[in-house]
């Protein structure tokens, strides 16, 4: 029992100088993925996120929630239409994306925080005019007649401003904000916006000492397939010009690289797989991925 509480005090006394580091830092969360599974892994999550409150640090969750969509469709018989491996979202789509984002996936993710012990409150990017969206626009080259063609995906939005003065109140009121991310354009139209790229924009807005992204991958691994512990903006641009940084990483990095550019100090590309990643990535030497630097 005395060893047991001896490790327990070293651990703690080995995690002083972090927590002096991020004492009343900002520091945004996007979860998904794996992370956002079974019952009991969400409830691990929570209580982390509520111990990170109560040490002193200001978390801000962003979430995804692309199974739980997928599900809903299926139940609703809403046939998905994908175009180059992407999903359209049409007029009857969007208003199941909000359903779900906004709805049931945002207030599990609050409910599971406050459970913990911590106040969280769940909102999506459309309260208080925090994201303000645009039409997504993305091209491709045509196999048939190598012409590069618009690809028209909906209301897929991307965020064109970040008015941060809604999460800035709940963060001074000591409550952990979770964003749904979705969107609306300055004429009120509603955009699904991908949750890797709304954590960036509020990252950036709000000066974030870091940015967490919670992957089902390890983190970035080099060209022999090791894990990259830490890089700079310089090396992950390298490394996707010479593509051993490719397919669903790059914009992962691409968004880690705009928070960055942005003022965010460090993004990080977390193994969400691994328990307590966000504590271990904060509180440890050894941190659960790869850190993003300037």
């Amino acid at each position: 029992m005395a060893d047991s509480a001896r490790d327990q005090m070293e651990i703690l006394a080995a995690a002083l100088p972090f927590l002096k580091r991020y004492d009343e830092q900002i520091v945004v969360v996007k979860y998904g993925g794996h992370a956002m599974g079974e019952e009991d892994t969400a409830l691990r999550f929570g209580r982390d996120i509520a111990l990170l409150e109560q040490m002193g640090v200001q978390p801000v969750v962003v979430h995804g929630g692309g199974p739980q969509i997928s599900a809903m469709l299926k139940r609703l018989n809403v046939q998905s239409t994908f175009v180059n491996g992407l999903r359209v979202t049409d007029s009857q789509m969007v208003d199941v994306v909000e359903m779900v984002l906004s709805g049931t996936v945002n207030k599990q993710v609050a409910g599971c925080i406050t459970r913990a012990g911590a106040i969280a409150v769940g909102i999506s990017g459309k309260d208080g005019g925090l994201i303000r969206a645009r039409k997504l626009e993305r091209t491709y080259r045509d196999p048939d007649d190598n012409v590069e063609k618009v690809l028209d995906l909906g209301f897929v939005g991307e965020p064109e401003h970040v008015d941060p003065r809604v999460l800035e109140l709940l963060i001074a009121a000591d409550i952990v904000p979770v964003v749904a991310p979705v969107g609306a354009s300055a004429d009120g139209q509603t955009y699904n916006i991908n949750a890797d790229t709304a954590a960036g924009a509020i990252a950036g807005a709000l000066n974030a000492s870091r940015l967490l992204m919670l992957t089902d991958v390890p983190g970035v691994l080099g060209p022999d397939k090791v894990l990259i512990p830490e890089m700079t903006v310089a090396d992950a641009r390298s490394g996707i010009e010479a593509g051993w940084i490719s397919g669903g990483m790059i914009p992962k990095i691409e968004t880690c690289i705009y928070a960055i550019e942005r003022g965010v100090k460090g993004a990080v590309i977390v193994d969400g797989r691994v328990p307590h990643a966000v504590l271990i990535e904060l509180f440890t030497n050894g941190g659960a991925g790869t850190l993003i630097r300037p």
